[in-house]
């Protein structure tokens, strides 16, 4: 039953605080922090018996031979640490950032059902359990993107519905479809399909590109991106969990699940859709990154780096061979780490100094060196700078390219590098190395902090995790090694 006691840590706060009044707060705020912190638990539970063991799984008959399945692997594993403790700290950062404004127990709420939705995906152990907790993903975080209420955030609000409802139809479509050629979809290492292959190949390539095609509006690949940067509109704490725990990362992590867990990565390839489905990264890796050099409005700029650095997982799932796998895999949480430092950073900038873009960015450093130095270190991992979490993946992302033969792949990676310093780096010289320009607004009355304590803590943590996750990725407790355990593999 720890399975839904992981579920029901965010889901009950979420019922409760919304019939609570507004003014609340107390009560709201430790329903938050009470359900987080248990949520850190429980999976610390589940990771300390997975080590031993131990299984969990629940199912729950709905329907005749459609049950409700909820399992733990090491893949599940890997997806429900980094939303629950990236949950904790963005529940820390979200009571800061939104103090005094109006409707928290409406955006405390979603907040919460938002990460139910986003666990329910990672522990799903059938392609239906995934598909109800996808589309209740979807439903959850609208609100959100809409929380200001202003004519901006209710037209980004219709793009994001139009985008994410009509790839969950396509993806329902593909469900049905596979579904009705193998009957109910457990999710199975190395795939379940491989007799039914042999006999109807067209039917089940058929529903693979549907499949994918639903779940790449989610993961933000071109040409079906278009609803990200429109997002942006939302708080800094819905950035942050857009981008680095939930909607994005649930498209790259079912993409996962049904190339490796429903086909198998050799039927995938003998149907002809790796390549494709490779050339589709690449492209929106190249296609992101320029689109970031292009903006000059902080949080767009991190948007289309989404774009491109969650193709990257995409990529090596799409490589075949074990060292690009695990690349792919553990780009899954490093670049989440990475990620939410730099909103929780632009949010700090844009709520203490007014900074929304980057030529605000003159000599900001000297301002908030704390949240630049956290913001810096993320900066850097995304290009891949040792010794930091994102050049672990993406040195075992070359190194999979390389021992693949995928020289397009590696060169590709190469100059995704560069272009990711075009975009990243003058930020960075911006903020230390320029003479301030203007006035910023005065510091509050004896604030000896450059920002709040609930804003510019998180934000230290993640970018201290940046850190350590590639100096101690040797260690058997980094996320590297998890997912070296989901691959099978023990040496990239």
């Amino acid at each position: 039953m720890i399975l839904l006691a992981v579920l029901a840590t965010s889901l009950v706060p979420a019922l409760i605080i919304f019939a609570l009044p507004e003014e609340r707060h107390g009560l709201r705020t430790a329903l938050n922090l009470t359900g987080a912190v248990l949520k850190v638990a429980l999976v610390g539970i589940l990771l300390w018996d997975h080590a031993a063991g131990r299984e969990h799984e629940v199912r729950i008959a709905l329907m005749p031979d459609l049950p409700l399945v909820l399992r733990v692997d090491a893949l599940a594993l890997l997806f429900v640490s980094l939303s629950a403790a990236l949950w904790l700290l963005t529940t820390i950062y979200a009571i800061g950032y939104l103090e005094g404004s109006p409707f928290r127990s409406r955006f405390f709420g979603f907040f919460s059902l938002c990460v139910t939705a986003t666990v329910g995906i990672a522990l799903s152990g059938n392609l239906i359990t995934f598909f109800v907790f996808y589309e209740a993903l979807t439903l959850a975080t609208y609100p959100l993107v809409v929380h200001r209420g202003t004519s901006e955030a209710l037209a980004a609000g219709r793009v994001y519905l139009n985008y994410t409802l009509g790839g969950g139809t396509v993806l329902l479509a593909g469900v049905v479809w596979l579904e009705s050629l193998a009957g109910p979809i457990e999710f199975t290492r190395g795939g379940m399909l491989a007799p039914i292959a042999d006999v109807q190949r067209a039917a089940v390539a058929g529903a693979f590109v549907l499949i994918v095609a639903g779940l790449a509006v989610k993961a933000a690949m071109v040409p079906l991106h278009g609803w990200l940067a429109r997002a942006m509109v939302a708080p800094a704490p819905v950035s942050a969990l857009l981008h680095a725990v939930a909607v994005v990362k649930a498209g790259a992590f079912g993409i996962i699940r049904v190339v490796d867990d429903v086909y198998g990565r050799d039927l995938v390839a003998d149907l002809g859709l790796l390549t494709p489905l490779a050339l589709a990264a690449c492209i929106t890796i190249v296609w992101g990154s320029l689109r970031a050099i292009a903006q000059d409005d902080l949080k767009r700029r991190l948007a289309y780096s989404t774009v491109s650095q969650v193709s990257y997982v995409i990529l090596g799932v799409a490589i075949i061979g074990p060292i690009a796998t695990v690349g792919g895999l553990v780009h899954l949480v490093h670049q989440g780490i990475m990620k939410i430092t730099l909103f929780f950073g632009a949010g700090v900038l844009a709520e203490t100094l007014g900074i929304h873009r980057v030529s605000q960015m003159r000599g900001v450093g000297r301002r908030a060196p704390l949240t630049m130095a956290a913001f810096t270190v993320a900066a850097l991992g995304m290009i891949g700078v040792p010794p930091t979490a994102g050049f672990i993946s993406k040195w075992s992302l070359g190194l999979g390219a390389a021992a693949a033969g995928m020289a397009g792949a590696l060169r590709g990676r190469v100059l995704c590098g560069v272009l990711n310093a075009i975009y990243l780096l003058p930020i960075v010289y911006l903020a230390w190395f320029r003479e301030p320009v203007g006035d910023w607004p005065a510091e509050r009355p004896r604030r000896r902090l450059e920002a709040a304590p609930a804003l510019l803590v998180p934000t230290l943590i993640t970018g201290v995790v940046t850190l350590a996750a590639g100096l101690l990725a040797g260690t058997d407790l980094s996320p590297l090694s998890l997912a070296q355990q989901v691959d099978g593999d023990p040496s990239p």
